[in-house]
This record gives structure tokens, sequence and C-alpha cells, in this order.
């Protein structure tokens, strides 16, 4: 047969590759996806609402690490017990009939009640497919790449919620993560970092050629400290830049809300922290936590790079385009130049569970009128986000002493 090998992107994801086998002589065929990208920084939990047939079409990457469960069914597909695919839900409701059914003719030779009860459970899967009634579809993933497709795309989908977390040591060696050496002494902190531009070596995210990363550490007037990391690969002109925060989460999360008034607004310093959600209300637009990572700019900076997100979905290039997808996005992406440009009025917020975000108060030190900073507490599923509800910072000394 011929195996034929496909670098796509899914949109609003990432790269991946598709692989696709087809035999001439008994026309079997099957399609398996890699990701093209690395592991990503946390995992990622995708909890869907499936309501109604059209939820069943959602496209769907299932990485070969990733676990898939429908808690109503208490089904549960573990993880590298199949390949990755690039699908849909019903496709893999499909495959897990498929696996199930596969050996049921020996069961019913050798074990008659097993087999009735895998016909009874097949039987609910195949129900499933038609959506009598909701039900819920959970893939959790360590890796962080796989996907559920969101076909509202800007807008947020209020049937899917998404979840990243810090993975655990036991989901980290499952994905041969290494971990720190028995014994091993941490590196002594250097003094002053201030004035210094740290340089260790890295590949390019793009073309993995050899590429060299650039780090400092940078005191935001009336913030805190961050640190700067840029990318520069000389093989193929990719430039990268990511912020860190360099203090502590914050006791409470921060919402910072800044009315778009005037042009000017457009030249307003920003961090967004990697864990900071970005909305805009008037056009029903909301940008999750995780996404396009931390980043130290302006608000037309910010603004330009949700802009370029958008643009580069390929649903709305080529043949690929729908156009009933594609005229809403170009819609969207017209009404977001007009906020670029001035000619709208908006309003731009930043919700930040860590408290590591900032938007500049150009009348430092006196209050903005446009600009409004609210501190909330945060919630428990937040804190789980956050990866706080597992710490232990108080009495953990006693504890350990007992314990011994």
């Amino acid at each position: 047969g011929v195996t034929r090998l496909l670098l796509t992107r899914i949109p609003f994801f990432k790269e991946i590759i598709v692989s696709s086998f087809a035999c001439g002589s008994c026309s079997w065929s099957n399609t398996e996806i890699q990701s093209a990208g690395r592991i990503q920084e946390q995992g990622v939990r995708y909890t869907l609402a499936v309501t109604s047939r059209q939820d069943m079409n959602r496209e769907v990457v299932k990485t070969d690490c990733a676990t898939a469960r429908i808690p109503e069914l208490d089904f549960e597909i573990p993880a590298f017990t199949q390949k990755g695919v690039l699908t849909t839900i019903e496709g893999i409701i499909d495959r897990a009939v498929a696996g199930l059914e596969q050996d049921q003719p020996v069961r019913r030779a050798t074990d008659e009640e097993v087999a009735s009860k895998i016909d009874e459970f097949i039987g609910k899967l195949r129900q499933l497919k038609e959506v009598h009634s909701p039900f819920t579809f959970i893939i959790d993933d360590p890796s962080g790449n796989s996907f559920v497709e969101n076909p509202r795309a800007p807008h947020k989908d209020d049937a899917l919620a998404v979840a990243h977390y810090r993975r655990s040591p036991q989901q980290a060696a499952m994905l041969g993560l290494e971990g720190k050496e028995p014994g091993e002494k941490p590196a002594e902190a250097a003094e002053d970092l201030s004035s210094e531009v740290l340089q260790f070596n890295t590949n390019c995210p793009e073309c993995n050629a050899p590429a060299d990363t650039n780090m400092k550490l940078v005191q935001i007037p009336h913030f805190k400290e961050v640190i700067i990391m840029a990318t520069n690969c000389d093989s193929c002109g990719h430039r990268t830049n990511e912020v860190k925060s360099g203090g502590a989460i914050e006791p409470r999360g921060t919402r910072v809300t800044l009315r778009i008034t005037d042009p000017s607004d457009m030249t307003r310093d920003v961090l967004k922290s990697e864990t900071c959600s970005v909305e805009i209300p008037e056009l029903e637009f909301e940008l999750g936590m995780g996404a396009l990572g931390g980043k130290f700019t302006t608000l037309e900076g910010l603004l330009k790079d949700i802009r370029d997100l958008v643009e580069r979905n390929p649903f709305t290039l080529g043949d690929s385009s729908a156009p009933r997808r594609s005229a809403k996005l170009q819609e969207f992406i017209g009404k977001l130049h007009e906020i670029i440009e001035g000619k709208a009025e908006a309003h731009f917020i930043m919700d930040d569970p860590a408290g590591n975000s900032y938007l500049q108060n150009v009348y430092a030190p006196e209050e903005d009128p446009e600009l409004k900073v609210e501190r909330y507490e945060r919630t428990f599923e937040q804190n789980e986000e956050l990866g706080l509800n597992d710490m232990k910072t108080e009495g953990y000394e006693s504890e350990g002493a007992s314990g011994r």
C-alpha cells in the first residue's frame, strides 16, 4: 500500500502530521496523527457538553497519551491504548465500538455472560450517537497536544470548557520527561541579573534548527519584575518572544478593564501572562488562558497578534473554507481592525487568576479614569488550574517529621 504524509495546522491550535495508509488489495485504510510540535508546558483537559447531533461532528485531535472519558457511561479509553487520531466525536465512539466488537465471536463461545454485557454496553454507545439525552465528553492529555474544535471560533463556546494544569511527576515520567536527579543541588542564584542578558541554546519551534534564546530580567514601573525571553532563528528567520512572571502567584486574582476611547490607548504597555484570558465584549470574543503564551507588548501589538491568529485560520482560505464561517471571521477581523485604528470604542478586559498581568496606567501614580483594576478571591477551580490546591506551605515540617 501507500502511506501519505501531510503537515497541516489545526485552526486555533497547532501543527500536526496526518499519515494516511490505503491498501489496494484488501481496501483496508487507516489514518493517524502525530504532533508536529513539542510537549507543551502544561497538560490540557477539554470538557464538552454534547447536546445535539451537530456536536458529534466536532473535529477532535486525540494523541496516543490522551485519555477519553464519558462519565455518564463510566466509559474510558486509557492512555496509550490507541494511536493518535484526527477524527470526530462520533468517530471516537465508532472506533470504541469496533474495538469492543472485535473479539465478541470468541467471547460468545467461551463466556456468554461477559459477551452479553459487552453487547449491552455497545448498544448504549450506539445510542449516544443519536444524542437522545445530553452527555459529557472529556479528553485529558498530559502532553497538551490534544484538541476539540470550537465551531463558534473566535467567539467563546459555552458548551466547551478548556482547563490547563501542571503535570504530576507520574504523568511527566509517563511522557518520558526527565526530572531532577536525586541529590542534585540547585544552581546558585546570581547576585544581580538586572543588567545582564543570559543566553542558552535551544531549537527553533518552526524548523527545529539550532538557535539561541536570550533572557533578561526587567522591572516594570509600578508593577513587578518579569523575565523576557526572545528567540531568533538564523535558518528560517523565525522570531518569537515570551514573558514569564519573575515573582510569585499573587494572593488574589486580577481583573483589568480598559475602556478604549482614543487611538493613543493603543500605545499602552501590556503584560499578558500565560495564565491570563482576554475578553472584548463588543466582539463577543474571548481568548482563553494559555493562548498566545506570555507577552510583553503594547495594546496594539496584542490586538494585532489576535488578528493574525484569526487570519491564519486555514478554514477561511482555499477550498477548505466554508462560506458562512469565512464570512463570519472576516467580519470579526474588520471590526477588530476598526478598534486598532481607533475608529470604534470597546472594552478590553484582562482576567488573570494568578494576578501577574499588567496594563499601563498612563496617569500613574494618579488614577486612570478609563482603567479599572479589580482584585478578587480565586475559586477552587482556578486554584486547581494553577496547582495551588495541592501546595502546602505551612506545617509541612512537623507533618514530615511525624511521618518518619
